[in-house]
Protein backbone atom coordinates (compact mmCIF):
# COMPACT_ATOMS: atom_id res chain seq x y z
CA UNK A 1 0.00 0.00 0.00
CA UNK A 2 1.35 3.43 -1.00
CA UNK A 3 2.04 6.18 1.51
CA UNK A 4 -0.74 8.25 -0.06
CA UNK A 5 -3.28 5.47 0.36
CA UNK A 6 -2.25 4.92 3.95
CA UNK A 7 -2.73 8.60 4.63
CA UNK A 8 -6.18 8.58 2.99
CA UNK A 9 -7.24 5.54 5.03
CA UNK A 10 -6.08 7.29 8.19
CA UNK A 11 -8.03 10.43 7.30
CA UNK A 12 -11.19 8.43 6.61
CA UNK A 13 -10.91 6.81 10.04
CA UNK A 14 -10.48 10.12 11.86
CA UNK A 15 -12.55 12.59 9.82
CA UNK A 16 -16.23 12.86 8.99
CA UNK A 17 -17.44 11.89 5.53
CA UNK A 18 -20.93 12.64 4.29
CA UNK A 19 -22.81 11.15 1.34
CA UNK A 20 -23.77 13.40 -1.58
CA UNK A 21 -27.47 12.95 -0.76
CA UNK A 22 -26.93 13.91 2.87
CA UNK A 23 -24.87 16.93 1.77
CA UNK A 24 -27.66 18.04 -0.56
CA UNK A 25 -30.21 17.80 2.25
CA UNK A 26 -27.89 19.60 4.69
CA UNK A 27 -27.72 22.58 2.31
CA UNK A 28 -31.44 23.10 2.88
CA UNK A 29 -30.67 23.53 6.57
CA UNK A 30 -28.00 26.16 5.92
CA UNK A 31 -24.83 24.06 5.66
CA UNK A 32 -22.27 25.41 3.19
CA UNK A 33 -21.03 23.19 0.38
CA UNK A 34 -17.64 24.26 -1.03
CA UNK A 35 -16.47 22.89 -4.36
CA UNK A 36 -12.65 22.97 -4.16
CA UNK A 37 -11.91 21.65 -7.66
CA UNK A 38 -9.88 23.57 -10.23
CA UNK A 39 -11.54 26.07 -12.55
CA UNK A 40 -11.39 23.77 -15.58
CA UNK A 41 -13.16 21.04 -13.60
CA UNK A 42 -15.85 23.38 -12.30
CA UNK A 43 -16.44 24.63 -15.85
CA UNK A 44 -17.87 21.21 -16.68
CA UNK A 45 -20.46 21.45 -13.91
CA UNK A 46 -20.80 21.98 -10.17
CA UNK A 47 -23.45 21.38 -7.47
CA UNK A 48 -26.15 24.01 -7.64
CA UNK A 49 -25.67 26.84 -5.10
CA UNK A 50 -22.24 25.56 -4.05
CA UNK A 51 -19.47 27.98 -3.12
CA UNK A 52 -16.45 27.55 -5.35
CA UNK A 53 -12.93 28.07 -4.00
CA UNK A 54 -9.94 26.53 -5.72
CA UNK A 55 -8.11 24.22 -3.32
CA UNK A 56 -4.95 26.33 -3.37
CA UNK A 57 -6.88 29.35 -2.05
CA UNK A 58 -9.18 27.57 0.40
CA UNK A 59 -7.42 28.57 3.60
CA UNK A 60 -7.04 32.16 2.34
CA UNK A 61 -10.65 32.68 1.30
CA UNK A 62 -12.84 30.42 3.44
CA UNK A 63 -13.21 32.94 6.27
CA UNK A 64 -14.65 35.50 3.83
CA UNK A 65 -17.34 33.00 2.82
CA UNK A 66 -17.87 31.32 6.20
CA UNK A 67 -16.76 33.62 9.04
CA UNK A 68 -18.43 31.48 11.74
CA UNK A 69 -15.97 28.74 12.69
CA UNK A 70 -18.82 26.62 14.04
CA UNK A 71 -20.96 26.75 10.90
CA UNK A 72 -21.34 23.41 9.06
CA UNK A 73 -18.98 23.23 6.07
CA UNK A 74 -18.89 20.40 3.53
CA UNK A 75 -15.98 20.08 1.10
CA UNK A 76 -16.18 18.45 -2.32
CA UNK A 77 -13.55 17.54 -4.89
CA UNK A 78 -13.80 15.21 -7.89
CA UNK A 79 -13.55 11.86 -6.11
CA UNK A 80 -13.32 12.55 -2.38
CA UNK A 81 -9.54 12.51 -1.82
CA UNK A 82 -8.52 16.17 -2.04
CA UNK A 83 -11.51 17.11 0.10
CA UNK A 84 -10.24 14.87 2.91
CA UNK A 85 -6.91 16.68 3.05
CA UNK A 86 -8.75 20.01 2.89
CA UNK A 87 -11.05 18.94 5.73
CA UNK A 88 -8.02 18.27 7.92
CA UNK A 89 -6.62 21.72 7.12
CA UNK A 90 -9.88 23.54 8.00
CA UNK A 91 -10.07 21.69 11.30
CA UNK A 92 -6.52 22.85 12.01
CA UNK A 93 -7.69 26.43 11.29
CA UNK A 94 -10.33 26.14 14.00
CA UNK A 95 -13.43 25.10 12.06
CA UNK A 96 -15.27 22.60 14.22
CA UNK A 97 -17.97 21.22 11.91
CA UNK A 98 -16.27 20.16 8.68
CA UNK A 99 -16.97 17.10 6.56
CA UNK A 100 -15.83 15.68 3.24
CA UNK A 101 -18.33 14.60 0.58
CA UNK A 102 -17.61 10.93 -0.12
CA UNK A 103 -17.11 10.18 -3.79
CA UNK A 104 -16.96 13.87 -4.65
CA UNK A 105 -18.65 15.36 -7.68
CA UNK A 106 -18.49 12.04 -9.50
CA UNK A 107 -20.80 10.52 -6.88
CA UNK A 108 -22.97 13.67 -6.83
CA UNK A 109 -23.63 13.32 -10.57
CA UNK A 110 -24.21 9.57 -10.25
CA UNK A 111 -27.02 10.29 -7.79
CA UNK A 112 -28.46 12.83 -10.27
CA UNK A 113 -28.42 15.63 -7.74
CA UNK A 114 -28.88 19.23 -9.04
CA UNK A 115 -25.95 20.70 -10.93
CA UNK A 116 -25.24 23.85 -12.88
CA UNK A 117 -22.58 25.03 -15.27
CA UNK A 118 -21.37 28.24 -13.61
CA UNK A 119 -19.83 31.05 -15.53
CA UNK A 120 -16.09 30.99 -15.04
CA UNK A 121 -13.30 33.35 -15.93
CA UNK A 122 -11.45 32.66 -19.15
CA UNK A 123 -7.67 32.65 -19.29
CA UNK A 124 -7.87 36.10 -20.87
CA UNK A 125 -10.08 37.30 -18.01
CA UNK A 126 -7.68 35.93 -15.44
CA UNK A 127 -4.84 37.83 -17.05
CA UNK A 128 -6.79 41.09 -17.41
CA UNK A 129 -8.26 41.09 -13.90
CA UNK A 130 -5.38 39.37 -12.10
CA UNK A 131 -4.95 42.21 -9.58
CA UNK A 132 -8.64 42.00 -8.66
CA UNK A 133 -8.36 38.26 -8.16
CA UNK A 134 -5.70 38.81 -5.51
CA UNK A 135 -8.04 40.94 -3.38
CA UNK A 136 -10.11 38.78 -0.99
CA UNK A 137 -13.03 41.23 -1.14
CA UNK A 138 -13.19 40.80 -4.92
CA UNK A 139 -11.63 37.52 -6.03
CA UNK A 140 -13.13 35.35 -8.75
CA UNK A 141 -16.64 35.52 -7.32
CA UNK A 142 -16.57 39.30 -7.22
CA UNK A 143 -15.07 39.60 -10.68
CA UNK A 144 -17.78 37.37 -12.10
CA UNK A 145 -20.34 39.55 -10.35
CA UNK A 146 -18.86 42.63 -12.02
CA UNK A 147 -18.92 40.94 -15.41
CA UNK A 148 -22.60 40.14 -14.92
CA UNK A 149 -23.48 43.68 -13.79
CA UNK A 150 -25.21 46.38 -15.81
CA UNK A 151 -24.57 50.07 -15.09
CA UNK A 152 -26.17 53.05 -16.79
CA UNK A 153 -24.12 56.26 -16.98
CA UNK A 154 -26.08 59.41 -17.66
CA UNK A 155 -23.69 61.72 -19.43
CA UNK A 156 -20.48 61.03 -21.35
CA UNK A 157 -18.94 64.32 -20.26
CA UNK A 158 -16.61 65.41 -17.49
CA UNK A 159 -17.91 63.04 -14.81
CA UNK A 160 -19.01 60.23 -17.09
CA UNK A 161 -15.61 60.01 -18.77
CA UNK A 162 -13.46 58.89 -15.80
CA UNK A 163 -16.31 56.89 -14.28
CA UNK A 164 -16.86 54.99 -17.54
CA UNK A 165 -13.12 54.47 -18.08
CA UNK A 166 -12.61 52.81 -14.71
CA UNK A 167 -15.84 50.81 -14.76
CA UNK A 168 -14.91 49.44 -18.18
CA UNK A 169 -11.38 48.67 -16.98
CA UNK A 170 -12.79 46.93 -13.89
CA UNK A 171 -14.87 44.63 -16.08
CA UNK A 172 -18.42 45.81 -15.48
CA UNK A 173 -20.06 43.65 -18.12
CA UNK A 174 -22.59 46.11 -19.58
CA UNK A 175 -22.25 49.87 -19.62
CA UNK A 176 -25.06 51.99 -21.00
CA UNK A 177 -24.03 55.54 -22.00
CA UNK A 178 -26.86 58.08 -22.31
CA UNK A 179 -25.92 61.32 -24.05
CA UNK A 180 -27.62 63.12 -26.95
CA UNK A 181 -24.84 65.71 -27.33
CA UNK A 182 -21.93 65.87 -29.77
CA UNK A 183 -18.24 66.35 -29.00
CA UNK A 184 -17.04 69.97 -28.98
CA UNK A 185 -13.44 71.10 -28.81
CA UNK A 186 -14.11 72.87 -25.50
CA UNK A 187 -15.04 69.46 -24.02
CA UNK A 188 -11.57 68.04 -24.51
CA UNK A 189 -10.08 69.94 -21.57
CA UNK A 190 -11.84 67.50 -19.22
CA UNK A 191 -13.91 64.92 -21.13
CA UNK A 192 -11.20 62.32 -21.65
CA UNK A 193 -13.38 59.77 -23.45
CA UNK A 194 -13.20 61.90 -26.59
CA UNK A 195 -10.48 62.92 -29.04
CA UNK A 196 -9.89 65.88 -31.31
CA UNK A 197 -10.71 63.96 -34.47
CA UNK A 198 -14.19 63.18 -33.10
CA UNK A 199 -15.32 66.79 -32.75
CA UNK A 200 -18.84 67.00 -34.12
CA UNK A 201 -19.60 63.31 -33.59
CA UNK A 202 -21.94 61.71 -31.05
CA UNK A 203 -20.56 61.60 -27.50
CA UNK A 204 -22.24 58.26 -26.84
CA UNK A 205 -20.68 56.75 -29.99
CA UNK A 206 -17.31 58.29 -29.15
CA UNK A 207 -17.52 56.78 -25.65
CA UNK A 208 -18.30 53.37 -27.15
CA UNK A 209 -15.26 53.54 -29.42
CA UNK A 210 -12.91 54.50 -26.57
CA UNK A 211 -14.21 51.98 -24.06
CA UNK A 212 -14.36 49.12 -26.56
CA UNK A 213 -10.72 49.78 -27.43
CA UNK A 214 -9.85 49.62 -23.73
CA UNK A 215 -11.85 46.47 -23.00
CA UNK A 216 -13.32 44.68 -26.04
CA UNK A 217 -14.83 41.93 -23.87
CA UNK A 218 -17.58 44.03 -22.29
CA UNK A 219 -20.80 45.35 -23.84
CA UNK A 220 -21.13 49.10 -24.42
CA UNK A 221 -24.62 50.38 -25.17
CA UNK A 222 -24.60 53.89 -26.69
CA UNK A 223 -27.92 55.69 -26.21
CA UNK A 224 -28.06 58.87 -28.27
CA UNK A 225 -31.30 60.10 -26.72
CA UNK A 226 -31.85 62.80 -24.17
CA UNK A 227 -33.11 61.40 -20.86
CA UNK A 228 -36.70 62.61 -20.50
CA UNK A 229 -39.73 61.84 -18.38
CA UNK A 230 -41.18 59.82 -21.26
CA UNK A 231 -38.19 57.48 -21.76
CA UNK A 232 -36.40 57.48 -18.39
CA UNK A 233 -38.13 54.49 -16.84
CA UNK A 234 -37.70 52.32 -19.93
CA UNK A 235 -34.02 53.24 -20.25
CA UNK A 236 -33.16 52.60 -16.58
CA UNK A 237 -35.26 49.52 -15.90
CA UNK A 238 -32.80 46.86 -17.08
CA UNK A 239 -29.73 48.30 -15.32
CA UNK A 240 -28.58 47.51 -11.78
CA UNK A 241 -27.83 51.12 -10.82
CA UNK A 242 -27.32 54.57 -12.27
CA UNK A 243 -24.25 56.83 -12.27
CA UNK A 244 -25.42 60.43 -12.52
CA UNK A 245 -22.87 62.43 -14.48
CA UNK A 246 -25.34 65.08 -15.63
CA UNK A 247 -24.61 68.80 -15.39
CA UNK A 248 -28.05 70.27 -14.70
CA UNK A 249 -30.68 70.16 -12.00
CA UNK A 250 -33.51 69.10 -14.29
CA UNK A 251 -31.77 65.83 -15.21
CA UNK A 252 -30.66 65.21 -11.63
CA UNK A 253 -34.22 65.53 -10.34
CA UNK A 254 -35.46 63.23 -13.10
CA UNK A 255 -32.78 60.62 -12.32
CA UNK A 256 -33.63 60.88 -8.63
CA UNK A 257 -37.33 60.31 -9.19
CA UNK A 258 -37.01 57.44 -11.67
CA UNK A 259 -34.50 55.69 -9.38
CA UNK A 260 -37.03 56.04 -6.57
CA UNK A 261 -39.76 54.53 -8.74
CA UNK A 262 -37.54 51.59 -9.69
CA UNK A 263 -35.79 51.15 -6.31
CA UNK A 264 -32.32 51.61 -7.83
CA UNK A 265 -29.22 53.22 -6.37
CA UNK A 266 -28.20 56.62 -7.73
CA UNK A 267 -24.46 57.35 -7.58
CA UNK A 268 -24.42 61.13 -7.72
CA UNK A 269 -21.60 63.50 -8.59
CA UNK A 270 -21.43 67.22 -9.34
CA UNK A 271 -18.70 69.77 -10.02
CA UNK A 272 -18.30 73.56 -10.03
CA UNK A 273 -15.04 75.40 -10.72
CA UNK A 274 -12.73 73.91 -8.03
CA UNK A 275 -15.28 71.98 -5.95
CA UNK A 276 -17.09 68.69 -6.30
CA UNK A 277 -19.58 66.52 -4.42
CA UNK A 278 -20.25 62.78 -4.33
CA UNK A 279 -23.00 60.80 -2.63
CA UNK A 280 -25.16 57.72 -3.04
CA UNK A 281 -28.93 58.09 -2.92
CA UNK A 282 -30.79 54.82 -2.41
CA UNK A 283 -34.00 55.15 -0.38
CA UNK A 284 -35.18 51.85 -1.87
CA UNK A 285 -32.19 49.97 -0.46
CA UNK A 286 -33.21 46.58 1.00
CA UNK A 287 -33.19 47.02 4.76
CA UNK A 288 -31.25 44.57 6.93
CA UNK A 289 -30.30 44.49 10.57
CA UNK A 290 -26.86 45.81 9.59
CA UNK A 291 -28.04 48.53 7.22
CA UNK A 292 -28.24 52.15 8.20
CA UNK A 293 -31.39 54.23 8.44
CA UNK A 294 -33.23 54.84 5.23
CA UNK A 295 -31.19 56.85 2.74
CA UNK A 296 -32.12 60.39 1.77
CA UNK A 297 -32.75 61.16 -1.88
CA UNK A 298 -31.39 64.04 -3.95
CA UNK A 299 -34.49 66.15 -3.29
CA UNK A 300 -33.98 65.75 0.47
CA UNK A 301 -30.74 67.74 0.08
CA UNK A 302 -31.84 70.04 -2.74
CA UNK A 303 -35.65 70.40 -2.62
CA UNK A 304 -35.72 72.97 -5.43
CA UNK A 305 -33.36 74.15 -8.13
CA UNK A 306 -32.01 77.65 -7.61
CA UNK A 307 -33.10 80.37 -10.05
CA UNK A 308 -31.02 80.57 -13.24
CA UNK A 309 -29.19 83.71 -12.13
CA UNK A 310 -27.83 81.80 -9.11
CA UNK A 311 -26.94 78.70 -11.13
CA UNK A 312 -24.60 79.78 -13.93
CA UNK A 313 -24.00 77.28 -16.68
CA UNK A 314 -20.79 75.32 -16.83
CA UNK A 315 -19.80 77.35 -19.90
CA UNK A 316 -20.32 80.57 -17.94
CA UNK A 317 -18.74 79.57 -14.62
CA UNK A 318 -15.96 77.27 -15.83
CA UNK A 319 -14.50 74.17 -14.22
CA UNK A 320 -10.95 73.01 -13.52
CA UNK A 321 -10.33 70.30 -16.11
CA UNK A 322 -8.88 67.72 -13.74
CA UNK A 323 -11.63 68.14 -11.11
CA UNK A 324 -14.15 65.78 -12.78
CA UNK A 325 -11.39 63.17 -12.89
CA UNK A 326 -11.37 63.14 -9.08
CA UNK A 327 -15.15 63.15 -8.65
CA UNK A 328 -15.88 60.72 -11.49
CA UNK A 329 -13.31 58.28 -10.15
CA UNK A 330 -14.94 58.44 -6.71
CA UNK A 331 -18.28 57.67 -8.39
CA UNK A 332 -16.68 54.62 -10.02
CA UNK A 333 -15.40 53.43 -6.64
CA UNK A 334 -18.84 53.79 -5.07
CA UNK A 335 -20.38 51.93 -8.00
CA UNK A 336 -18.01 48.98 -7.66
CA UNK A 337 -18.60 48.83 -3.89
CA UNK A 338 -22.35 48.69 -4.45
CA UNK A 339 -22.09 46.02 -7.15
CA UNK A 340 -19.87 43.84 -4.94
CA UNK A 341 -21.69 44.60 -1.68
CA UNK A 342 -18.47 45.59 0.07
CA UNK A 343 -17.37 48.49 2.21
CA UNK A 344 -19.45 51.38 3.44
CA UNK A 345 -21.09 53.30 0.60
CA UNK A 346 -21.73 57.04 0.75
CA UNK A 347 -25.36 56.52 1.73
CA UNK A 348 -26.48 59.31 4.05
CA UNK A 349 -23.15 61.07 3.53
CA UNK A 350 -22.16 63.89 1.17
CA UNK A 351 -18.44 63.97 0.38
CA UNK A 352 -17.30 67.48 -0.59
CA UNK A 353 -13.93 68.06 -2.28
CA UNK A 354 -12.10 71.41 -2.46
CA UNK A 355 -9.31 71.19 -5.02
CA UNK A 356 -7.74 74.52 -4.09
CA UNK A 357 -7.31 73.48 -0.47
CA UNK A 358 -6.77 69.81 -1.42
CA UNK A 359 -9.28 68.93 1.25
CA UNK A 360 -12.22 66.55 1.67
CA UNK A 361 -15.11 67.26 4.01
CA UNK A 362 -17.93 64.85 4.87
CA UNK A 363 -21.41 66.12 5.67
CA UNK A 364 -24.25 64.07 7.10
CA UNK A 365 -27.13 63.85 4.62
CA UNK A 366 -30.41 63.26 6.41
CA UNK A 367 -33.69 62.14 4.97
CA UNK A 368 -36.57 64.60 4.93
CA UNK A 369 -39.79 62.81 5.98
CA UNK A 370 -41.77 65.48 4.08
CA UNK A 371 -39.68 65.13 0.93
CA UNK A 372 -41.91 65.54 -2.14
CA UNK A 373 -40.17 62.58 -3.78
CA UNK A 374 -39.08 59.90 -1.26
CA UNK A 375 -41.68 61.01 1.29
CA UNK A 376 -44.38 59.22 -0.68
CA UNK A 377 -44.82 55.64 -1.98
CA UNK A 378 -42.71 54.95 -5.06
CA UNK A 379 -45.71 54.18 -7.24
CA UNK A 380 -47.11 57.66 -6.57
CA UNK A 381 -44.04 59.47 -7.90
CA UNK A 382 -44.81 61.15 -11.21
CA UNK A 383 -41.98 61.85 -13.63
CA UNK A 384 -41.86 65.20 -15.34
CA UNK A 385 -39.37 67.37 -17.17
CA UNK A 386 -38.24 70.58 -15.49
CA UNK A 387 -36.64 73.72 -16.81
CA UNK A 388 -32.88 73.23 -17.02
CA UNK A 389 -30.37 74.87 -14.70
CA UNK A 390 -26.65 74.11 -14.58
CA UNK A 391 -24.05 73.88 -11.79
CA UNK A 392 -23.98 72.43 -8.29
Amino acid sequence: MSAKQKRLDELRRTLTEISPRAAFEAMDSGAVLVDIREADEVAQGSPRHAHRIVRGFLELQIEDRVPDLGHPVMLMCAGGARSLFATRDLLDMGYSNVSSVAGGFTAWKAEELPTEVPRTLSDADRGRYSRHLLIPEVGEVGQLKLLESKVLLVGAGGLGSPAAFYLAAAGVGTLGIVDDDVVERSNLQRQILHTDDRVGTSKAASAQATLSALNPHIHIVPITERLTASNAEALLRDFDLVVDGSDNFATRYLINDVCLRLGKANVHGSIFRFEGQVSVFWPGRPQTAESEDRSPCYRCLFPEAPPPELAPSCAEAGVLGVLPGVIGTLQAIETIKLLLGIGRPLIGRLLVYDALQQQFMELAAQRNPQCPSCGRPAEEIRLHDQQNACAV
